[in-house]
This record gives structure tokens, C-alpha cells and sequence, in this order.
């Protein structure tokens, strides 16, 4: 029977959860470490801004974002990857987006577009992807209708995907390739050669590097290498590359749904049209506070010593626990379960109804091998350290006793 693509994406990981969990109570007092929402108050700045900049609630916002907001990005992403003042051009190559995950579905649609009318008719686009991944990359595959190519994110890889060992037929074909760093879910930061290569491998086989950076500024001790990095070790040339970030996560304003796309002029252009038909814009007053937490560090270097105490909490917990690995960056930790209590489903079910704790199966942010089944995410659970310390704290005490037991 044939599935539908809609059918196909039905398998949002949080939907499957709540199946999994069905009717189960808690065991004690809920906590809920499956969603990466950052639950720290947000910046000062942003009641100041929306408040002084209120009377834009009664403008259409400019759907490439404001020019002060085009200008806040350019500039920051300048002095983040070392560039030379002005290299950014913010017009031509800095758009605003209500958060990344709708920018990062969008940049599927692109992609697959244009690659189309490169390929002959009897050719179907494809979409690398790492496996596991964040669900809105499979969703953009699925609904531009391109051929979803999975490639494993383990431990084998250092869970850095090898999209290069594709066969070339399979890059001929490529539309677009997701390039995850620091992963989601894994933590894991990809070096700056692989990001190199990466770009080089696109221009080679002309298809879109498209890499997620929304977890660049949560990081422990070295600053992740990005997008903006490959082009400058390739010359400065932002051909082929899309950079997409946000302030959810850098900023801890995840409801404020500011975010950009940046990199090649040609590319942005054709995202632009693309968002006049069906991008959401981001209210102005939301952008102006936007536009003033891009040009401010104070802000990020304490939600970064924040998240750092988080992850000092999971160690004190976890180290030693069979499966535990500290990540490199963000605030997730992908835990191999299969090593104390069981397969990553097997692990929720029993943190939920044994303590409380509500994690993601790892397998439900991976897709199964055709053949067996079994997925890279098997094995794993993912928990999302977003809350105060004390709360985080009393959650790692609560996982430990369970994979301890």
C-alpha cells in the first residue's frame, strides 16, 4: 500500500510520544525534558524594546526584516566568525525569519526548486539528511516532494554525519544538505574542515549547504566553527551557503521568534520570493528587541555560564553512569540507555512512570532502515536541560536512580 506524504508526516516525535505514554501517570511531580524550550527569564531588553517600539504593532512589518535588523545580523555575524567589517552585505544577503524551523523547511523548497530545472525530468532531487535529525529537515524533503537520503549521525562518525561518502549519482542529485553543528540531537560540533569540505562538496555537485547553527552560542570551552568559516577558508565566497540561526536559544527568547537566514546574494534572493507568498513576518516591535539583542554579548555570556552550570549538574549525576557522554555544546544530553535499563523507548516509559521525567526517544528523531528497522537513535534518549538549576538538578538525581538501579 502506498503511504501518503502526508501520512509520512504524522511522525512527529512529539505525537509519537504522547502514544507512547498514552494514559501512564508520573511517578512523582512532573518535569519535562523532552522539549529544548529554554525556561530562564528572558533578557531585560526585550520588554524595553517592545514597549518603546509598540506603535510598529500598527505596521506591516518589511518581510526581509527591517534594515536596522538586517544590519544587527550582518554586523554580528562579522565580529562572531572574525569577518571584515561590511563584508556582510545586509541587503543582499541577510533575511529575517520567524524562527529558523519555518526557514529551514522553506530552504528545502528552494533547494529542491531550483535544483529541478537543473536535472533532467526523469531525475528526482534528493535531500541529505543526518540521521538522527530535527524533524522539520525530513518535512521540507517530504512536501517538495525530493528523495529523503539518510546518513547516519553515530558513534561511529563521531556523530558527524559523512555525507561526502555518498555515491556521486546520489550528490548529482542533491538539492540540499542539512548540516546540523553543534547536533541537535546529539551535541555533538563538527570540525571546521568538515564544515570546509562540506562547502567544497556543494559547489562541486551544485546543491545547498544549508547549516543549522541555533545551538552556535552554547558552547563550554571554544567557540563552534560555522558556515561563515568554510566560505572565508574557500576564499570569502558565499556561493552555495545558507546560515540559518535564531535568538531562541543564544537568547533564551524562544517566543519571540526571531531568527535570519544569511549567505549566498543569489539564494537569498530566491528565498525572499519565495517567503512573499507564504513567510510569516516577524512583528516589528519583536524585531526591534531582536535587532537590539544582536548587537548585545552581556546577555549571551550569561545564559552561556548558565547552560554551563546545567551541564556541571548532569556531570556530577551522570559521569561514570554506562552511556553518559558530557556534550560539546547546546543543552542536550544523548544518552545511550541500552547500556543500564533498555532501548531509548523502553528508558521513557520507565522515567516517566518510575519519577517523573519526560524524555524523547531517541528513535523518534531518526528514521528506521528500510530493511531492518532499527534506526541510529535506537539506543538513545534525549533529555533537554533547560530548566533552573534547582529543578535540573532534582531531574539528574531522578534519571540517576533510575539507571543506577
Amino acid at each position: 500500500m502506498t503511504v501518503s506524504r502526508l501520512d509520512l508526516l504524522k511522525n512527529n516525535p512529539y505525537r509519537r510520544l504522547a502514544e507512547l505514554l498514552g494514559d501512564a501517570e508520573p511517578g512523582k511531580e512532573p518535569l519535562f525534558l523532552q522539549v529544548g524550550e529554554p525556561q530562564d527569564a528572558v533578557p531585560d531588553i526585550v520588554a524595553r524594546e517592545v514597549a518603546a517600539n509598540a506603535a510598529l504593532f500598527g505596521k506591516y512589518p518589511p518581510p526581509n526584516g527591517s534594515p536596522g535588523y538586517q544590519d544587527a545580523v550582518a554586523r554580528w555575524l562579522e565580529r562572531r566568525y572574525g569577518l571584515n567589517v561590511g563584508s556582510v552585505d545586509a541587503g543582499r544577503q541577510v533575511l529575517a525569519l520567524c524562527g529558523t524551523r519555518e526557514g529551514l523547511f522553506q530552504a528545502a523548497l528552494v533547494a529542491i526548486l531550483r535544483k529541478r530545472e537543473r536535472l533532467n525530468p526523469s531525475e528526482t532531487p534528493a535531500v541529505l539528511l543526518p540521521n538522527p535529525m530535527y524533524h522539520v529537515y525530513f518535512g521540507g524533503a517530504v512536501v517538495g516532494e525530493a528523495d529523503p537520503i539518510l546518513v547516519n549521525a553515530d558513534a561511529e562518525t563521531g556523530f558527524v554525519p559523512d555525507f561526502a561518502g555518498l555515491p556521486t549519482e546520489v550528490l548529482d542529485r542533491a538539492a540540499i544538505c542539512y548540516f546540523c553543528t553543534p547536533g541537535n540531537p546529539t551535541g555533538a560540533v563538527a570540525k571546521r574542515a568538515d564544515i570546509t569540505r562540506m562547502l567544497a562538496l556543494a559547489r562541486k555537485h551544485d546543491f545547498v549547504l544549508a547549516v543549522d547553527e541555533c545551538y552556535s552560542e552554547i558552547w563550554f570551552d571554544t567557540p563552534p566553527a560555522g558556515g561563515f568559516d568554510a566560505a572565508v577558508d574557500l576564499g570569502g565566497d558565499t556561493s552555495h551557503l545558507l546560515v540559518l540561526n535564531s535568538l531562541s536559544k543564544r537568547s533564551g527568547s524562544p517566543g519571540l521568534r526571531c531568527g535570519f537566514v544569511a549567505g549566498d546574494p543569489a539564494l537569498i534572493e530566491s528565498f525572499a520570493m519565495l517567503r512573499s507568498y507564504g513567510g510569516a513576518q516577524v512583528p516589528g516591535p519583536l524585531m526591534a528587541a531582536g535587532e537590539a539583542l544582536w548587537r548585545d554579548e552581556a546577555h549571551v555570556e550569561e545564559n552561556r555560564r548558565h547552560y554551563s552550570q546545567l551541564v556541571a549538574i548532569a556531570d556530577r549525576h551522570l559521569a561514570g553512569v554506562p552511556g553518559y557522554v558530557r556534550p560539546e555544546a547546546g543543552f542536550f544530553l544523548w544518552l545511550d540507555t541500552t547500556k543500564t535499563i533498555g532501548d531509548g523507548e523502553t528508558a521513557a516509559k520507565r522515567l516517566w512512570s518510575e519519577v517523573g521525567v519526560k524524555a524523547l526517544p531517541g528513535r523518534y528523531m531518526a528514521r528506521p532502515d528500510p530493511e531492518t528497522g532499527g534506526t541510529p537513535g535506537d539506543a538513545y534518549i534525549r533529555l533537554a536541560l533547560v530548566h533552573d538549576p534547582a529543578r535540573v538538578e532534582e531531574a539528574m538525581s531522578r534519571v540517576a536512580s533510575v539507571l543506577k538501579d
